[in-house]
């Protein structure tokens, strides 16, 4: 039986948003376990890691003086001040796995999103948001590694974010992890089969019956 070759998929960037305490990076966890092949994109950040991160897994730890040479170099897809701490996201690995047909993934807080949308507004957008404003400040302080001025200040930083919402092609609610996973790996399968990155195999179909349709 004839079979469609393997074709050449246009890949696609994701960028995932959400208030601090919503879960980001829990989620996009349990995506990589329901789907090896969504390439989660590792944030450089020269905030201090919290207890139980590791290096080069829940981000690359980076002094100012080094994150600074990433932005001179232009080694980031975008980066953001947040809270007195750089956040970036490098390029390198995430475009080359786009570059094959592939889907990735970048966590960006909002500031840093609205950068992204300027310069790829092909890149799909979700918005990650708590089940309520109030279960997000019950998160905050369930973490027990910040002040409650500190968590003040990111719940104010939260009431902003929630507003940019508006600006995302999606939104994602963590009530449940599993199941907001199990959504956002819905969004990307749905986005990489759009015909717009399907092109060359309508025309591979088209070329296989230009003789049987031919007037």
């Amino acid at each position: 039986m004839d079979t469609i070759p393997v074709a050449k998929r246009e890949g696609v960037l994701v960028v995932l948003s959400g208030p601090s305490g919503v879960g980001k990076n829990t989620v996009l966890n349990v995506v990589a376990k329901l789907d090896s092949n969504i390439l989660l994109g590792i944030s450089a950040t020269t905030r201090t890691p919290r207890p139980g991160e590791t290096d080069g897994v829940n981000y690359l730890f980076k002094t100012k003086k080094e994150f600074e040479r990433m932005i001179i170099n232009d080694e980031l897809f975008e980066f953001a001040e947040y809270n007195g701490n750089y956040y970036g996201s490098p390029k390198q690995e995430v475009q080359n796995w786009i570059a094959m047909g592939n889907a990735a993934i970048i966590e960006i807080e909002v500031q840093g999103a609205n950068k992204v949308r300027e310069k790829y507004p092909e890149a799909i957008f979700i918005f990650l948001a708590p089940p309520s404003m109030k279960a997000l400040i019950t998160r905050l302080r369930g973490r027990n590694t910040e002040s409650e001025d500190k968590i003040q200040a990111r719940y104010k930083t939260a009431c902003y974010e929630i507003t940019q919402a508006y600006h995302y092609d999606y939104i994602v609610i963590n009530d449940d992890i599993r199941e907001a996973a199990s959504e956002v790996v819905q969004i990307v399968h749905s986005e990489l089969m759009r015909v717009k990155r399907n092109k060359s195999t309508i025309d591979f179909f088209i070329e296989e019956t230009k003789q049987d349709c031919k007037e």
